[in-house]
Order: structure tokens, then C-alpha cells, then sequence
């Protein structure tokens, strides 16, 4: 048997934050101690962090205890944005057991801290396994973590989110057990017999054919189809972002096939990155992300309406798999680019989630990045959400 359940907590003092949401998510599992507990919390509690790892260790004699800072949290009962909050998952079951990770000094070493953080769950994995990774967002090199982590797990599914603040203080946060620290990975494998799904869905939706890109400089896209690469996105985009390049650019991304021979781009399946700039006079755009000639890419729009239509394709898929049965928890890792930001209103989210899948425990946080795979290659996405849910076995 699996049981969990979730609690939120929006009072300013820690101890009773930490005390509230911890009592709440015992009493909706209905037990007294957990296994493992997620934490997240936002940057009004940084100061007492280390207390608040240990109120929730101390409540649920959890032997495993992980999470990170956070801009926003989101339970199952609402999401919270630039307001003090916590956020506690706990999980008891029989049919999965969990293993905490935490890597330290991630700035320059991602390859390294892959390996690391492989090695240490390695001897753990079982008959399933899901690996929850919490990164250090301002740290984070992903291609290279992807690689390390490859090398040591191959096989194991990782999903997760990239720990994030309010803006104030410039630095995030990873807890684990009672460690506090940033410039770091912490985490967890969930391993054992059980289902888990992973659905992606995006805020970013295309606006234009697939291009190929066909000449670059480092990450300049120089030209698109042979023309300069300027002169095909100002034909996309219309008045009056055209007239306000920095203002386009928080509208408009690239969107970019996680297999370049793709010829179609399927929803969900697709990565996006920001454009930082435009050299109109050479017709270049300016791309945070590495780019080769003979690329595919398509230009996306950041829309509410957009991300709200998506979300709704990925919940049907959902709902396919676990057929009226209920997932036992769910984890969702939200952009800090969606929320009140994107819809203009908050709990859009949540209560499309709410209103698909029923009553379930659900934690999440607004993230710095995303981390889930596409067609099982590990993928760093932005302004997605990446809804994982798990439960026992399905059998379909």
C-alpha cells in the first residue's frame, strides 16, 4: 500500500509553518511517520532553513528528507507566489522504498556531480525507479550533468525542477536531511514496484513553419532557410513587438525538436530556449543555447491561452493511462515564466490538474528550469510544466 499526503502552511514564523503543513500532510496519509518528505519553501524562511528541516524530520521521523528553496509552491489546495510559504509531501509505502543524494560544489563540475549523484543511488535502484533531481539553478550546466548522469544510471527516468527565489538574495537553496547549502544537487531515488507517468506541457507554442537552420556562429543564428535570420523572424512577428526588440524577446523563443531530423514537432516534444539578442545589421539572432548548422527550429509565443489548451492535452494523457484510478501522489515542477504571470490569475494550474485527476496529494514548486525526458532522452526545459504522477502498479 501507498500512502501520502500533502500539506501547505502561508504563516510567516518557521516553526509553525514547518509544524502545520508537516501535521496536515501526516493527517490526509493517515499516518503518524513517513518514509521520505519533500520540503519546499520559499525565501521568506531562508533565514531559518535548517529549522525547518528539522521540525519536519522531527514530526515525521522520516529517515529521508529532501527539497529546496523556492519563488512559489503549489499543493494540491493552491499555488502560492511571492508569499511566504511551505510546502510538505510525505510518503509511507510498502511498495516503494526512497534513497536521499545530495552533491555538493556543482559550479564548474556538472559532468562530475552526474557521475556522482549515480553512483550514489546506483546500488539502490529496483524492479521501477524515478530519480528526483533539485539542482542549483544558478549553477547548472545541464548538458554536461545529463552526460555524467548517463554514464553511471542510463536507464533511469529523472524528472525534477531547478530550485529558485524571489529575486532578492541572488542564490538558491538544497536541502537534504539536515543539510542547507547552495551550489549543490540534492534529491531522491524512488525505487521499488509501482507506475509513474511523465507529461510535459508547454507554455511556448509554435507560430511558424519547421526552418532549418543553415548558418551560425557559436549561438548566433546568422541564416534560416538561406536567408538572413533577422529578416525571417521580422516576418513572423507583428507590430508592435517589431519595433520593441527587447520587449519580442520576452514573448518570443525558439523553439527547438529534441531530435534535429525531426520533420514535425509533436506537442510536448520539443525544448525552448530565449532569445538575449539581434544583430539586425548582419541578421542575426542572438540564441542561450548551443546551435549547429542543418538544425530544425521553429519560432513559439509565450500565450496564456496557448499554455492553457497544451495543459489540457497533457492532462487527457493522463487520464488515459490510469484509467479512473488514482494517482497515489503527484509531483509538478511549474515555471516561474507561468503562474498569475502567464494567465493574469493564479491556480490555473492546479485546478485544471484538480478538476482531471481528482483528489490527490500534489506538491510542486515555480522552477528556475525543468528537467524531464522526451522519447527517454534527458531534456532541459523552459516555461513547461512537468507533472509526474505516481501510484501503484497499472496494468494496462
Amino acid at each position: 500500500m501507498l500512502h501520502a499526503g500533502v500539506g501547505l502552511s502561508t504563516q510567516r514564523d518557521t516553526r509553525q509553518a514547518a509544524l502545520e503543513a508537516t501535521q496536515v500532510a501526516l493527517a490526509q496519509a493517515g499516518n503518524s511517520t513517513a518514509d521520505f518528505a519533500l520540503v519546499f519553501a520559499t525565501t521568506a524562511h531562508g533565514a531559518n532553513y535548517p529549522l525547518l528541516l528539522r521540525m519536519v524530520k522531527e514530526a515525521t521521523q522520516a529517515r529521508d528528507v529532501v527539497g529546496c528553496s523556492a519563488g512559489g509552491v503549489l499543493t494540491t489546495e493552491r499555488e502560492v507566489e511571492r508569499a511566504p510559504a511551505v510546502a510538505v509531501l510525505v510518503v509511507r509505502a510498502d511498495t516503494l522504498s526512497s534513497r536521499r543524494f545530495f552533491v555538493p560544489q556543482l559550479r564548474g563540475r556538472a559532468f562530475e556531480v552526474g557521475q556522482e549523484v549515480g553512483e550514489a543511488v546506483r546500488p539502490h535502484l529496483g524492479a521501477a525507479n524515478l530519480l528526483v533531481v533539485l539542482p542549483d539553478t544558478y549553477n547548472f550546466h545541464p548538458l554536461p550533468f545529463f552526460a555524467g548522469l548517463a554514464r553511471t544510471v542510463p536507464h533511469v527516468p529523472a524528472v525534477g525542477g531547478g530550485a529558485s527565489e524571489d529575486g532578492t538574495i541572488g542564490e538558491t537553496f538544497q536541502f537534504c536531511g539536515d543539510t542547507v547549502s547552495n551550489d549543490a544537487v540534492s534529491g531522491v531515488l524512488l525505487s521499488g514496484h509501482f507506475s509513474h507517468t511523465i507529461a510535459v506541457t508547454q507554455a511556448c507554442q509554435p507560430i511558424s513553419p519547421i526552418h532549418t537552420i543553415t548558418k551560425v556562429q557559436r549561438n548566433v543564428i546568422l541564416e534560416i532557410d538561406g536567408r538572413p535570420a533577422f529578416t525571417v523572424f521580422a516576418e513572423i512577428v507583428r507590430q508592435p513587438l517589431i519595433d520593441d526588440l527587447r520587449r519580442a524577446a520576452t514573448f518570443l523563443f525558439v523553439g527547438l525538436p529534441i531530435d534535429p531530423e525531426r520533420q514535425h514537432l509533436t506537442p510536448g516534444e520539443y525544448v525552448v530556449r530565449n532569445i538575449i539578442g539581434f544583430d539586425p545589421h548582419q541578421g542575426g539572432i542572438v540564441v542561450a543555447a548551443d546551435i549547429r548548422p542543418g538544425q530544425q527550429m521553429v519560432f513559439t509565443l509565450r500565450d496564456g491561452n496557448g499554455a492553457r489548451a497544451d495543459l489540457k492535452r497533457a492532462l487527457e494523457t493522463q487520464v488515459q493511462y490510469w484509467q479512473g484510478k488514482r494517482p497515489g501522489f503527484g509531483l509538478y515542477f511549474n515555471c516561474v515564466g507561468r503562474g498569475s504571470g502567464l494567465y493574469g490569475f493564479p491556480d490555473l494550474d492546479t485546478a485544471y490538474i484538480k478538476q482531471y485527476l481528482g483528489e490527490f496529494p500534489l506538491i510542486g514548486f515555480f522552477t528556475g528550469c525543468e528537467i524531464a525526458p522526451v522519447r527517454q532522452q534527458l531534456a532541459l526545459h523552459q516555461y513547461s510544466g512537468v507533472l509526474i504522477l505516481v501510484g501503484e502498479t497499472v496494468i494496462h
